[in-house]
């Protein structure tokens, strides 16, 4: 018999896959990419198109050594990486290697793509084996050259002009300056002051609130009312004009329909796992990928879902056919749409020829296949299996009533509402909504008819000021890279993680802040490499990918088009701008000490505002502080319990402390922040409680409150739960990429550890938050 090897990505679909196949198939994994680009100048040749120079990654030799010897006793290879450009390019990397150690001599090579992981796809995969795609190989490589080039030559350009050992990247610095804007939006937003009049009203022991809309026959606009005078001059004529009673004008009612929201792709699915489950992108995209790949459901192993990189919210017919067979079944016949719905995609250049993120049979229900699912993995699949049944699914019925009441002459107060007639695809999904804020319409108004008088309890006049934009979350971001064509779905989290592993943004609940060198290098990169991190740029270069995987374009002019206009750029860069003009601003303020200018300077703890003057002139404070304010800032009500001088808030390396006034001659420090009590007391010594604490380097660990009485700490979140294994008196919430949450048992020796599923303590949901 013959012996056919198939080579995937991950080892984790090689038992899957192996079972499909039978014998005559060897399975086998890659790990991933084999060979990448030579890390050094000079990998990508730009003086003879591009050649590139690739090498065998190390740590996954090994695998490639086991695929030669596996491949020299086999008749074929069936290459099934993949169905992206990633995955070409790692089946034409791997046969090149192959062929270079003279493996293939004589042999059929095939490229076999499937889009999720069941017996009927992947053996009609093998049956419409193809040659591998130059067009994608050629995509891919292309993509890899820019991102080479950009890294290589601009975070050399940064070490020298701002700080040693940052980096820029093609995609990541147009989402950085996108964070950087955003937060100086904020600073610069100025609030408007505006007011509301709302009445308070009854009707047949039903109260409600109405808003005015009109005042004097003029419609309200936002600022129509902008200070408490005119607030308080219009409330007092309507509670005098309305004599203790509204009447309604008019009532109108209005059927309307929503409908459901498509199918996930990538990014839609990063959004509403952030927004409903709080996931991370990569920790979205990690649990999506072990559901593609294959669980054990009860001795069937099988790929839950289908692939979940795109960018398409297409369905194939057979998907659908069963969809439209298990809703009358599970939700009744009037469930069912006439027609099945058909979803157009938002994102430029989708590839419509894969399938939105679907789960691989709607009959594996969560409620049925929970068991064999972690925590993690259950929710998300819950959340795919939902959105996908109501996407197809009737839309919602929802009437609608806005009654307009009277209050003398011109003034009328208008009252919304809306109630559910039939839920429709509601009933199984509602999608989330980024900064949501709640909806009057979504209100219940009593039965009301024209002429009928309510009961008025109040007009409340309300100040309100206008809001800054809401920084980006995950879920808005993702949003925004897409809107802009920035970027592709398999990108979107690597952008994310790359932006905090470099420490140029944070996230505070689950809001992104920039950091000081974030923006600085935004500065930097948006004044004078403009063209390349602007997000039209940026989105046209990601066109002329797409045209190259199309095949309309060929990637070496490409190529070159870019190359050599950004070469000299960079030339010109070196020498012209210095590294104070990139890292100091001049402030229109003097110096309080000498008079000379003061600037906002980098140094090796953030920005701070310094003297012009320097060395002469060594004034300073930190960007927060008021103007003018050389002095620190005195913690009120208290004294150094050693000397009894002040107590001072100073900052230093791990950021702000409170310190004597003192110091050097008395070094009494304390955090600023007072550690928090868990509650749970400390095994050891069973005097004091543990408490959470930061150490100097920010992370989060939990000790005894009698330090340094009492030494015992640990890294995890303490439970007061005795382990049921040793009967230690207490466990602990560890969290990893790898094993999901689960309950542990502190003592080192004692090897207990169980799934939970509990609420996360509030410490515990920021660790998973930001892993």
């Amino acid at each position: 018999m013959s012996k056919n090897l198939v080579i995937v990505e991950s080892p984790a679909k090689c038992k899957t896959i192996k079972k499909y196949l039978g014998r005559g198939f060897d399975v086998m994994a890659s790990y991933g990419h084999v060979r990448d680009l030579v890390p050094k100048e000079g990998a990508v040749d730009t003086e003879h198109d591009f050649a590139m120079k690739y090498q065998l990654i190390e740590r996954n030799s090994k695998h490639v050594d086991n695929i030669v010897k596996a491949m020299k006793k086999s008749d074929a290879l069936y290459l099934a990486t993949d169905p992206d450009r990633e995955g070409e390019a790692i089946s034409w990397h791997l046969c090149e290697l192959l062929k270079q150690r003279k493996v293939l001599d004589g042999k059929a090579v095939h490229r076999v793509v499937f889009n999720e992981i069941t017996k009927r796809a992947v053996n009609e995969a093998l049956e419409h084996a193809r040659n591998l795609s130059t067009e994608l190989i050629n995509a891919q490589q292309a993509r890899r050259a820019l991102d080479y080039l950009v890294g290589f030559n601009l975070s050399p350009l940064l070490w020298k002009k701002v700080r040693r050992g940052l980096s820029a990247g093609r995609v990541q610095s147009p989402a950085l300056r996108m964070i950087v804007e955003r937060e100086i939006d904020i600073e610069n937003f100025k609030p408007r002051e505006y007011w509301t009049l709302e009445s308070k009203l009854g009707k047949d022991e039903q109260e409600f609130t109405a808003r005015l809309t009109h005042l004097h026959g003029e419609k309200l606009k936002q600022f129509s009312i902008n200070n408490d005078t005119s607030a308080n001059d219009a409330r007092n004529e309507l509670v005098k004009a309305a004599a203790g009673k509204l009447v309604v004008d008019t009532v109108e009612k209005k059927k309307r329909r929503r409908n459901p929201a498509a199918p996930f792709t990538t990014s839609t699915l990063q959004q509403e796992a952030s927004r409903k489950l709080g996931f991370t992108a990569s920790r979205t995209m990690r649990v999506a990928q072990q559901l593609y790949e294959g669980m054990d459901i009860g001795g069937d192993t099988v790929g839950l879902i289908t692939y979940m990189r795109t960018d398409s919210v297409n369905l194939a017919q057979d998907a659908l056919d069963e969809m439209r067979a298990f809703i009358p079944e599970r939700y009744g016949d009037h469930a069912l749409p006439s027609e099945p719905r058909a979803y157009k995609t938002k994102a430029k250049n989708a590839q419509e020829a894969h399938e939105a993120i679907r789960p691989t049979s709607i009959r594996n229900t969560p409620d049925e296949i929970k068991q064999y699912l972690s925590a993690e993995q259950l929710k998300l699949y819950d959340l795919i299996w939902k959105r996908t049944v109501a996407c197809q699914m009737i839309h919602a019925t929802i009437n609608t009533v806005s009654v307009d009441f009277g209050c003398g002459e011109g003034n009328v107060f208008r009252a919304t509402g809306s109630t559910v007639v039939d839920p429709g695809f509601m009933a199984v999904y509602r999608e989330d909504t980024d900064d949501a804020k709640a909806s009057s319409d979504e209100k219940l108004l009593p039965p009301l008819e024209k002429g009928d008088s309510c009961e008025l309890k109040d007009i409340s006049a309300d100040q309100h000021f206008t809001e800054p934009p809401p920084r980006f979350s995950e879920a808005s971001l993702v949003k925004a890279l897409e809107e802009y064509g920035i970027g592709r779905p398999s990108t979107y989290a690597t952008i994310i993680s790359t932006l905090q592993a470099r420490e140029y943004v944070t996230l505070e609940k689950k809001r992104f802040y920039p950091t000081d060198v974030g923006r600085i290098v935004s500065k930097f990169l948006t004044e004078h490499f403009t063209q390349y991190v602007d997000y039209d740029f940026t989105a046209r270069l990601e066109d002329e990918l797409d045209a190259v995987a199309r095949g309309e374009k060929d990637w070496v002019p490409l190529l070159q088009d870019f190359w050599k206009p950004f070469k000299l750029l960079v030339d010109d860069k070196e020498t012209s701008v210095s590294r104070s003009d990139v890292t100091t601003e001049a402030l229109d303020e003097e110096c309080p000490k000498c008079g000379k200018q003061l600037n906002i300077r980098l140094g090796r703890r953030g920005r701070f505002i310094g003297c012009s003057g320097y060395p002469d002139c060594d004034y300073t404070r930190n960007v927060d502080d008021e103007r003018g304010s050389g002095e620190p800032e005195v913690v009120e009500g208290r004294k150094c319990p050693e000397c009894e001088s002040d107590l001072i808030i100073r900052s230093g390396r791990y950021g702000k402390f409170i310190g004597c006034s003192s110091y050097p001659d008395c070094k009494f420090i304390e955090p600023l922040e007072k550690p928090e009590d868990t509650g749970v007391q400390c095994p050891d010594c069973k005097q004091g409680n543990i408490l959470k604490r930061k150490s100097r380097r920010g992370k989060i660990f939990y000790s005894c409150q009698r330090y340094p009485d009492c030494e015992y700490a640990i890294w995890n979140e303490p439970l007061a739960q005795p382990c049921p294994n040793c009967h230690w008196p207490i466990t602990a919430i560890k969290t990893t990429k790898r094993s999901g949450t689960q309950r542990v048992c502190p003592q080192q020796d004692c090897k207990f550890v169980e799934p939970w599923d509990a609420p996360l303590p509030a410490t515990e949901k920021e660790k998973t938050n930001t892993a």
